[in-house]
């Protein structure tokens, strides 16, 4: 493969195939917990698999992720949802929030173990000094790193916002008193409609962007204390990372 750190195929597989993976991975969890808690629903229907296939909704695993980075925001995206039955779950709501916080938690640890990939690329394969650029594939494998932790920290973040269908609002849901839960969880309906208020209305309308208020001030702080880690594994100061 020609490494060329400015075309448009590197940059497309560094982008692609970490976000194919942390999405997949996301679904997973889902299913994997809710089998642990009584639900085989995802396992029969063969979805607990690390098979893209078996995932990827061309719209929300590409598309949209893809004209996010392109336009530099904190990046998102969604595959077809692992089938879940909340009637076979132990413990009732509390168990579907258990299912719900999965998928960003798992985001979250992969985000960290992306975070000390980068560290030791840089630190194992780099060119000595802070700041040094890396080049090849010890660059490529950098920014396919870099790109992981985002996707991940984006896909965490937003899928907790409280608003269904997101994971967030299962949360929420397992939170409340039952009367209050069972009034919440009547908003699902409406959540397709709910979603693009917030992500398309308000922000080309009014201007007012409630997902990016949600999102960028965690993402910022929390993407500049993975970069600490990965620069406490590589033994540099600053500017980890790749060309």
């Amino acid at each position: 493969m020609n490494l060329d750190q400015h075309g448009q195929l590197y940059e497309g597989l560094t982008l692609i195939l970490p976000l194919v993976f942390a999405i997949v991975c996301h679904e997973v969890a889902h299913g994997t917990v809710a089998r642990m808690l009584g639900d085989s629903t995802a396992a029969d229907a063969g979805r607990l698999t690390l098979n893209p296939l078996r995932h990827v909704d061309p719209i929300g695993t590409l598309v949209v992720p893809g004209l996010l980075a392109l336009a530099h925001a904190p990046v998102f995206g969604w595959a077809k949802p692992v089938p879940v039955n909340p009637w076979r779950l132990r413990g009732g709501r509390q168990g579907m929030m258990l299912v719900a916080i999965a998928g960003p938690a798992t985001n979250l640890l992969l985000a960290g173990l992306a975070a000390v990939g980068l560290g030791l690329v840089v630190r194992f394969a780099g060119p000595p000094g802070a700041g040094a650029v890396l080049t090849g594939w010890p660059g490529f494998v950098a920014d396919s790193c870099v790109w992981f932790l985002q996707i991940n920290l984006g896909l965490a973040l937003f899928n907790l916002l409280p608003v269904p269908p997101f994971d967030g609002s299962h949360i929420v849901e397992g939170l409340l008193p039952t009367p209050l839960a069972d009034a919440y969880a009547r908003l699902r309906r409406f959540g397709m409609l709910l979603i693009v208020l917030l992500v398309v209305v308000l922000p080309s309308v009014l201007g007012v962007s409630l997902v990016a208020r949600w999102i960028d001030p965690p993402f910022a702080w929390m993407f500049d204390h993975y970069m600490m880690l990965a620069e406490h594994v590589a033994g540099v100061s600053r500017g980890v990372g790749g060309g």
